[in-house]
């Protein structure tokens, strides 16, 4: 018997010991990360201005002119069409599934929104080149139809499957009290929905729509394959343009290391990464306020 006991004791702190290390691993790897990103990124400087970077439109590198502000305007523009169009969209589904859709439909369409997640990146952008940027070019006065409005349109319906599964979560790990008292109250279901549930579940939908936002901003190969990839500031939602995803994808393979132009590309990088620490930062603080509520 003391011989099992110590067996445990050990057994215990072998386990407490590797997930330390493991959790200590994790959190050197990040920082590792962002320091190396950061660094590159802010070697820049040396021989570029800041103030020209976030607000030059001029990118030539060739030229020595390293302005991002085309890039960070194309990522900004593309995701706000995407959580406009998608949030709504995927916050419908949500209801529809929570509340109004019955159980055979529910045991169909979950399993449908879960496997449409899944899809490679390249098959949305390839349906996007196909379908999509032809229908914008026939629609409205662009002459190609690439440009910010058919790539938000493509991240839209990349970020449904998060925005449905999230925000259906969230609505349906409500307490069943909630609905009752407003029913017994007198209000109708819609009534219901919106006023007790949508709110009651609105940390959750929100943590789902920054993740959506996040999974917008980092995309790469969709954007790329609709957007059009030039250099040049959008003037209008159907001109092509560039974001820092598709920029770096670019032109990555074709800069020496160390160069400016490379460093250029790196504090790109380092901008996307910043964005993804503050969306992380936001959910934290929407699921904790969800939490004391």
């Amino acid at each position: 018997m003391p011989h099992s006991k110590s067996w445990v004791c050990f057994s215990d702190r072998l386990a407490r010991y590797l997930f330390i290390s493991s959790a200590v691993l994790v959190s050197l790897i990040i920082l590792c990360i962002i320091w190396f990103v950061g660094m590159q990124g802010l070697s820049t400087f040396r021989d570029a201005s800041v103030i020209e970077f976030f607000s030059s439109s001029k990118w030539s590198p060739d030229t020595g002119q390293f302005g991002a502000l085309t890039f960070i305007v194309g990522s900004i523009g593309t995701t706000l069409i995407a959580i406009l169009i998608g949030g709504p969209l995927g916050l419908a589904g949500a209801v529809f599934l929570a509340e109004i859709a019955p159980p055979w439909v529910r045991s169909v369409m979950r399993p449908a929104t879960d496997l449409f997640a899944g899809i490679p990146s390249v098959v949305y952008g390839y349906v996007g080149l196909t379908v999509i940027v032809g229908l914008v070019r026939r629609y409205t006065d662009s002459s190609s139809g690439y440009g910010v409005l058919a790539a938000g349109i493509v991240l839209a319906i990349m970020i449904l499957p998060t925005v449905i599964s999230l925000s259906e979560d969230a609505l349906r790990s409500l307490p069943a009290t909630y609905k009752e008292a407003s029913l017994a109250l007198g209000a109708t279901r819609w009534q219901t929905i919106r006023r007790v549930l949508v709110p009651a579940a609105s940390p959750g939908i929100l943590t789902a729509i920054i993740l959506a936002m996040a999974r917008a901003i980092g995309e790469t190969m969709a954007v790329q394959m609709v957007i059009g990839n030039s250099p040049r500031f959008p003037g209008s939602l159907v001109s092509p343009t560039s974001t820092l995803t598709s920029n770096i994808v670019m032109e990555m393979g074709n800069t020496p290391y160390g160069s400016t132009w490379n460093n250029a590309l790196f504090m790109m990088s380092f901008i996307l990464l910043i964005i993804a620490l503050i969306m992380i930062i936001l959910v934290r603080t929407a699921v904790r306020k969800g939490a004391v509520r």
